[in-house]
C-alpha cells in the first residue's frame, strides 16, 4: 500500500507543479520581422499566453541605444492571451532589439536580445523617402505664398509611417508641420512652395505591405488657390457656403412672392429672416492691427515654420482664427498666421 500511496503522491505533485507553470503564463515574441528597410517603422510584438489575468509591466534594457518610440506598449487582451506590441524605427545598421524585462504579479521573465538585418531599397527618382504601411491625403489646401509662387499643405495620415523623413527633391522648400503619433498611427501636415506655373504635385511612397512604391498625385489649381485658403485644408468648404448662398436667396424670394400671393404675414417673417441670415455673409470681416516685425506663420502651430515678417504695422482683415492665432492677409495673394501677442495694443 505504501507504494501506491507514494505513486499517489508522486501525480498529484506532477499534476500540481504543471498547474502552477500553467497559472504563471508565458511570455514570448509573436512577431518579429525578419528585414527592414532603412528609416522603416515596424512593430515587434510579445504575447502572453495565459496572462489577461495578469498585470505586467514591460521595460527595455535602458543602457540600449536602441529604445522604443514609445516606453510603454500597445497591449490587447484577446481570450487568456495577452499582446503586448512595440514600436521601433530603423537606422542604417542591422537593427538590435534589446533584452526585455517582464515583471508581472507571479513572475518575472527575460526575454534575449533579437537581431534584424537591414536591406538596401531600391530607389525611384520621385521617391518622398517615406514607408508605411498605408499613407492618404485627408486633404489639401492651395494658398498664394509670394508673387512667383504659391504653397501647398497636405493633411496626411499614415500608418507605421516615418513622415518625419519626408522629402522633395523636385521642391526647394517644403516642410513638416503638426506631426503627431498615436503607436502605428501618425497624422502630420506637409507644406511645399510651388512655382505658379506647376499644375501638380506628385511623388511616391514604399508600401511595406505591399511590397512597391504607391504613386501619389495633387492637382493644383492655381486658379482657385486664393479661394481655396479661405477653407482651411478642405477645398470643399468654400463650395458649401456658396450653395447656402444660393439656397438663402431662393428662399428669400419664394417666401417673399408667397407673401404677395396669400398675405400670410408668415411667409413675411420667413421671407425676413432668409433674408437677414443672408446678409451675414456678406457682413464686411473684422479688421485687425499687426505689429511692425510680426512672423507670419504658414499654419496655426507652434513648431510652423515663419513664411515672412509684416515689414511696417498693418492694419488688414481678419479671415479665420484658430487658437491663439488669426488668419489674416499680409499683401495681395500672401496669406498667413499671426500669434495674438503680435496685435496692435492700440
Amino acid at each position: 500500500m505504501s507504494f501506491f500511496h507514494s505513486v499517489y503522491l508522486y501525480v498529484i505533485m506532477v499534476l500540481s507543479f504543471t498547474s502552477y507553470i500553467n497559472a504563471q503564463g508565458e511570455y514570448h515574441y509573436s512577431y518579429i520581422p525578419k528585414k527592414v528597410y532603412e528609416n522603416q517603422l515596424f512593430p515587434v510584438t510579445v504575447v502572453g499566453i495565459g496572462t489577461s489575468q495578469e498585470s505586467a509591466t514591460l521595460t527595455y534594457d535602458s543602457a540600449s541605444p536602441i529604445q522604443p518610440l514609445f516606453d510603454t506598449p500597445l497591449e490587447v487582451k484577446n481570450g487568456h492571451n495577452t499582446f503586448y506590441t512595440f514600436y521601433f524605427k530603423a537606422g542604417k545598421t542591422d537593427v538590435r532589439i534589446p533584452m526585455l524585462f517582464i515583471s508581472s504579479d507571479i513572475q518575472d521573465v527575460t526575454l534575449e536580445k533579437h537581431y534584424i538585418s537591414i536591406e538596401t531599397l531600391k530607389p525611384q527618382k520621385d521617391f518622398s523617402g517615406v514607408l508605411a504601411a498605408d499613407m492618404k491625403i485627408k486633404n489639401y489646401q492651395v494658398s498664394n505664398f509670394d508673387g512667383s509662387n504659391h504653397m501647398v499643405t497636405l493633411s496626411i495620415e499614415a500608418y507605421e509611417a516615418n513622415i518625419e523623413d519626408m522629402i522633395l527633391s523636385s521642391v526647394s522648400e517644403y516642410g513638416i508641420e503638426n506631426l503627431k503619433r498615436d503607436y502605428a498611427k501618425v497624422t502630420a501636415e506637409f507644406y511645399a512652395v510651388l512655382p505658379r506655373a506647376q499644375k501638380e504635385l506628385a511623388f511616391t511612397y514604399f508600401n511595406t505591405i505591399k511590397q512597391r512604391y504607391i504613386p501619389m498625385n495633387i492637382s493644383v489649381n492655381v486658379a482657385d488657390a486664393s479661394v481655396t485658403t479661405q477653407s482651411d485644408l478642405n477645398p470643399k468648404v468654400d463650395a458649401f457656403k456658396r450653395l447656402k448662398r444660393y439656397t438663402l436667396v431662393t428662399f428669400s424670394i419664394f417666401f417673399l412672392l408667397m407673401f404677395i400671393w396669400r398675405r400670410d404675414f408668415l411667409y413675411l417673417v420667413l421671407g425676413v429672416v432668409s433674408i437677414i441670415t443672408l446678409l451675414t455673409f456678406y457682413i464686411p470681416h473684422k479688421k485687425i492691427c499687426v505689429k511692425q516685425g510680426a512672423p507670419l506663420y504658414i499654419i496655426p502651430t507652434e513648431t510652423s515654420t515663419i513664411g515672412t515678417r509684416v515689414e511696417k504695422e498693418l492694419d488688414t482683415m481678419l479671415l479665420a482664427e484658430r487658437g491663439e492665432y488669426k488668419k489674416v492677409e499680409y499683401k495681395k495673394g500672401i496669406i498667413g498666421w499671426i500669434k495674438n501677442e503680435d496685435l496692435c495694443n492700440h
